[in-house]
């Protein structure tokens, strides 16, 4: 069995070194030693040897880290609910779904529901397209049957 030379050698770090504060990059340091970029980036971070973060990197880490404008926070799910169903005492809405204002995909908007009917790529498919309530994707019909209370939720209560 071949005995294997160790990959870095005290030469082999010295060059390293010489390298790393001559400012070459991880690539141009492996391939002047002869070994891989990710072999120098771990030798050099087993050397605590970093370098002072650029201009740019500086940029982008003040950038991720400065505060942030909230982003639109959707509904949760128990005041979608609370929209659909109302107060828990009153009784759910029943009834059928309306079924004469279907459209098609280009018909479709932010205010009409977008449950799909039948199985898309058939003949007859297409989008319930009755009146949406606030921005919700669906009517009041489809949300009853998309938006289910959790059954646990009421017997815990």
């Amino acid at each position: 069995m071949p005995v294997l030379s160790p990959t870095w050698t005290n030469e082999r770090i010295e060059l390293l070194k010489q390298h790393f504060e001559a400012g070459l990059s991880c690539r141009e340091i492996a391939a002047d030693i002869g070994v891989s970029r990710n072999a120098v980036i771990g030798k050099l971070s087993r050397l605590n040897l970093t370098r002072g973060r650029s201009v740019d990197e500086r940029r982008l880490q003040d950038r991720a880290s400065a505060p942030r404008a909230p982003k639109a926070v959707p509904r949760l799910q128990f005041e979608m609910l609370a929209t659909i169903y109302g107060e828990a005492d009153a009784a759910p809405v029943t009834g059928p779904i309306d079924d004469t204002n279907r459209c098609s995909l280009m018909e479709l908007d932010e205010t009409r529901c977008r449950w799909p009917i039948s199985t898309p790529g058939a003949e007859d498919f297409c989008f319930c397209g009755n009146s949406a309530n606030d921005g919700q994707p669906y009517c009041t019909g489809h949300s009853r049957i998309a938006y289910r209370p959790n059954s646990r939720a009421r017997v815990m209560r």
